[in-house]
């Protein structure tokens, strides 16, 4: 019998750094490893998306969409790969269909081919038009499921989610775990059951993070009952709150039916060009470098643990983080049981810190309120219904029912005349939408972007240096998204790491 090719999707680009280096790493650190990644046979390289975007722009003074069409140069023959967030594109709140259709058309003429399309609630509404637009462009729409636990999630209902994307017109399928929750068996029976349900010919990848080390063995049995392709991150940029190594991952391949055409002398120079790279960002590195099982219980992926610990620290209540994680299951239960990803995963954390430290919703985030009223879509289960009176009365806001892109005004016009007015802006779409999705930091970068990138990783000779001269004093390196909380007519705002 002829063994079954098995393809790869690296993650070295995007989500391994995303994961281990709080998406720090400068492009400039990247490009002299793409020929080899270029050439090494991937199915895709994913190198944009999730949280790149928002990184080029805040820290390292690079322009997101050059950094795609260098990818695009340096990659010729690759399927680029990015992480789109739905009708939240790349930004934190639900943007008007005119918008989204404008984003993937200029990531699509920038060099996009694949675009992996999910919603933080696996709500299919906040799909359909960015996955429609996505094809409209010509691009590869893989539709996606954010795979979690709770009493309400099944096979069943995961093997119903993956119908309704594929009535989209989904290209594929991604069955996307970024907790590490996924078990072995349950990655080999909701596989099997979306192959047996909709045909053998439905392309499904599968994407797990190593944080639980479980994970590697999910990829094996999704691979047997029928998975197309894995993603994987070079060995140097994986593991911790990363994902599997894809030299390990090919090497568990050997002699059971299943080939990859990744070529392995490749493998090894993406590796040692990360092994010398990883080391300048060792700041920003988490500092979860073993295997965490606690994440079955809790739900709590390991960044989100890092971000509500920085949030306590902030507070003088660090020795509270036990009493938050044990508050973010009641949480989430009071919000429907939404999957914990960006911006779920912030958006209910947040509110466990907030419970903590002032009494049970004694203050809600403007964003919790939001998620408790339906503007972020629907969850699986319902709403604490004292929570959703809560979060009416701080709000003077109305619960919707309505896909939530449907309450918003047509906005790309006037969109166009703000960009357009900062100084700095080019005048360019693509400034357009960068100042969409973070009107906070855009024109502070429309204003340094001609000093050009800035590195922030440190060889150790410079980090030594620099911790002698500041003589012992601590270095804060991680700096926070600041979201909106509203209560009464007092405006203020809460630290939220990105994820």
């Amino acid at each position: 019998m002829e063994p079954r090719k098995i393809g790869i999707t690296e993650l070295a680009l995007r989500d391994a750094h995303q994961s281990l280096m709080a998406t720090r790493m400068a492009l400039e650190d990247m490009v002299d490893a793409c020929a080899d990644i270029d050439a090494a046979g991937f199915w895709s390289v994913e190198c944009w998306g999730g949280a790149t975007f928002d990184a080029c722009i805040r820290f390292l003074n690079e322009d997101p969409w050059e950094r795609l069409r260098t990818f695009r140069e340096l990659m010729p023959n690759s399927r680029l790969q990015m992480l789109l967030r739905g009708q939240n594109l790349l930004g934190y709140r639900h943007y008007e269909d005119t918008v989204v259709e404008k984003f993937v058309a200029k990531s699509a003429e920038n060099g996009m081919d694949v675009f992996r399309v999910f919603d933080a609630l696996n709500d299919p509404r906040n799909l359909q038009h960015p996955m429609a637009a996505v094809k409209k462009h010509g691009g590869h729409a893989q539709g996606t499921i954010c795979y979690t636990v709770s009493p309400l999630h099944t096979t069943e209902g995961y093997v119903r989610l993956a119908g309704q994307l594929l009535d989209m017109g989904a290209d594929s399928i991604a069955l996307k775990d970024m907790a590490a929750l996924l078990k072995p068996q349950p990655a080999y029976d909701i596989v099997q059951a979306i192959k047996k349900t909709y045909g053998e010919d439905t392309q499904i990848n599968v994407h797990c993070h190593a944080t639980t080390g479980v994970t590697q063995v999910s990829l094996m049995k999704a691979i047997e009952a029928g998975a197309d392709v894995v993603d994987t991150a070079i060995s140097s940029m994986s593991m911790g709150p990363g994902h599997n190594p894809t030299e390990s991952v090919i090497e568990m391949l050997e002699g059971t039916g299943y080939v990859t055409d990744v070529d392995e002398e490749r493998l090894l120079r993406i590796r040692d060009h990360f092994a010398g790279v990883a080391p300048k960002y060792k700041e920003f590195m988490s500092a979860i470098t073993t295997v965490d099982t606690e994440i079955f219980k809790s739900q709590i992926p390991g960044g989100m643990i890092s971000n509500m610990e920085s949030q306590l620290k902030a507070q003088g209540a660090g020795d509270r983080i036990k009493e938050v994680m044990e508050e973010v299951p009641r949480v989430r239960q009071d919000a429907g049981y939404p999957p914990l990803v960006t911006p779920s995963s912030q958006i209910v954390g947040t509110q466990a810190v907030f419970n903590v430290l002032m009494g049970r919703y004694k203050v809600l985030t403007g964003e919790f309120a939001d998620l408790m009223l339906g503007f972020y879509g629907e969850c699986i289960g319902e709403r604490n219904a004292e929570v959703v009176e809560i979060a009416r009365a701080q709000t003077k806001k109305e619960p919707i029912s309505v896909r939530p892109a449907d309450t918003l005004e047509p906005e790309w016009n006037e969109l166009v005349a703000q960009g357009n007015a900062i100084e700095g802006s080019n005048g360019s779409e693509e400034d357009v939408l960068t100042n969409a999705m973070f009107p906070g930091v855009a024109p502070g970068f429309f204003k340094s972007r001609p000093d050009g990138p800035k590195n922030v990783g440190r060889t150790p000779e410079q980090l030594a240096a620099e911790a002698t001269a500041a003589s012992g004093a601590s270095k804060a390196i991680r700096e926070p998204i600041r979201y909106r909380v509203t209560v009464g007519d007092r405006v203020s705002t809460v630290a939220v790491e990105p994820a």
